[in-house]
């Protein structure tokens, strides 16, 4: 295991040369902020020594660079939503906090792209695209609060992923700060390109362990002009997950199909204080969105959605309201979090035709651990996201029980061709399993592009595996 050393005070005095001594931080309280991100429990907290707050690409190299000077561990850092662990300085040292790099450099309408800084807010782009008539399809369901580069780090998913790809397939470009201290942009605005490695791919989805992304260039598409959210309601799980096939084999592409089970949609509905359709009658919750550049376009598909879910089974087909069906979708870790503040938001994914043999098997591990779960899914790219909560398993229980839990989760998943996570990433907190249940051959190629772009190791390190130096 690599060993590091610890923040000097010198280290500090070369770290406020560079940044000013307002952006750099040892104050107590201001350590505390960036123990952790999203996670709840204090078993994977750890402290940083120091915090910096870098403006530019500049800055964020130059710190890097000391960072091996002193070989000191480095923590990149976003707006602190990763449900992972990606964020916590497992190793201490330096946590680098990308709040300042907030501009959205370039909007270009004619060419459909953009160019943004890292730090700045996913739902900003979201929102100056649409005033120009344009998207952007990147749309996790933290779009409000995170940030583009912690988007593309853990290549971040969403509610549009099934017809418009996740982060990986909106960007062309990206510029980042490399292990060593070196500034490179990568990719390309480019259609197609069979030139050498694709390394931008590379850097997507790698959580901040093989460079800091400090800029990135996006992909645009024109914004739809008519769309429709549909709420269909099952009583039947397995009538509900026969639902996205169906409409995908009707030649319709939705924008979204998300799915919440029962104990979800009654969690969304304490928390939220308010009434959900079905939430006390069985009901599970099929939501579908489609768009398109005609009103008559939309009409056809929502005839087509509303009788395939009809013949399907559902006990009702709605106008699914933003106010309250996917505001309750978006609140789904939210709310798990009001019903128990430790808990364990699993990100698993499988093929799409095996998402019903996982729904059969989650009731079965939930009644044989005793572990209350809440679920829902991006159901047509096969992401569930279960949520595993602690109520009513004491303290030095809970652990033993969860690793039992997991073990037979995730060697379910895996029977079924599936993987750990579709979006959330590996982080911190599935190394065991990452270890347990991927390819050793795929670990060792892995580990080796690790170590040949980070040779001290210094960049993230305690994330997808254990150090590699």
């Amino acid at each position: 295991m690599m060993k590091y050393n610890a923040v000097t005070p010198e280290l500090i005095a070369e770290l406020k040369n560079i940044l000013g001594d307002r952006y750099v931080s040892t104050d107590s309280d201001k350590l505390e902020m960036y123990k952790t991100d999203e996670e709840a429990n204090p078993k994977y907290h750890h402290l940083p020594e120091v915090v910096v707050f870098p403006e530019n690409t500049e800055q964020v190299a130059a710190v890097v660079r000391l960072a091996n000077k002193y070989l000191v561990p480095v923590t990149p850092r976003g707006a602190g939503t990763g449900l992972a662990g990606g964020a916590i300085p497992v190793y201490g040292g330096i946590v680098l906090v990308m709040d300042r790099l907030d501009k959205i450099l370039e909007f270009n309408e004619e060419a459909l792209y953009v160019v943004a800084q890292a730090g700045v807010r996913t739902s900003e782009i979201q929102k100056e695209a649409k005033k120009r008539g344009l998207l952007y399809a990147g749309d996790p369901c933290s779009s409000e609060s995170c940030q583009i580069g912690g988007n593309v780090s853990t290549n971040a998913g969403g509610n549009k992923a099934i017809k418009y790809g996740t982060t990986r397939d909106q960007v062309y470009a990206v510029e980042v700060v490399t292990p060593e201290g070196e500034i490179v942009t990568i990719g390309s605005r480019l259609a197609k390109k069979s030139t050498g490695y694709a390394l931008e791919q590379l850097l997507v989805g790698s959580e901040g362990t093989l460079g800091i992304i400090t800029q990135v260039t996006l992909k645009l598409k024109p914004l739809a002009t008519h769309s429709l959210d549909l709420l269909a309601i099952f009583k039947d799980v397995d009538q509900a997950l026969s639902i996205p096939n169906k409409i995908v084999k009707a030649g319709i592409t939705p924008t979204s199909m998300e799915f919440m089970d029962n104990n979800a949609i009654q969690s969304c509905a304490r928390y939220l204080k308010i009434d959900l359709p079905y939430a006390n009658d069985g009901g599970v919750y099929v939501i579908i969105t489609v768009e398109g550049f005609n009103q008559d376009d939309v009409d056809q598909q929502t005839v087509i959605v509303d009788e395939l879910c009809t013949e399907g089974g559902a006990a009702e087909v709605l106008v699914a309201d933003e106010d309250r069906i996917w505001k309750a979708r978006r609140n789904f870790a939210e709310a798990a979090r009001a019903d128990s503040l430790v808990y364990y938001a699993e990100d698993i994914v499988v093929p799409v035709d095996a998402i019903s043999e996982l729904m059969k098997k989650l009731p079965e591990l939930e009644k044989k651990y005793g572990i209350a779960t809440t679920t829902a899914a991006h159901i047509g790219d096969g992401n569930i996201h279960v949520n595993a909560l602690k109520m009513n398993i004491p303290d030095d229980v809970w652990d033993a029980t969860l690793n039992e839990f997991h073990k037979e989760l995730y060697g379910f998943v895996y029977s079924l061709g599936g993987r750990l996570s579709g979006e959330h990433g590996i982080g911190s907190k599935k190394i065991k399993e990452m270890e347990m249940f991927t390819n050793p051959l795929e670990l060792k190629i892995m580990r080796a592009i690790k170590k040949a772009l980070d040779p001290n190791g210094i960049l993230n390190p305690g994330k997808i595996f254990r150090s590699v130096n």
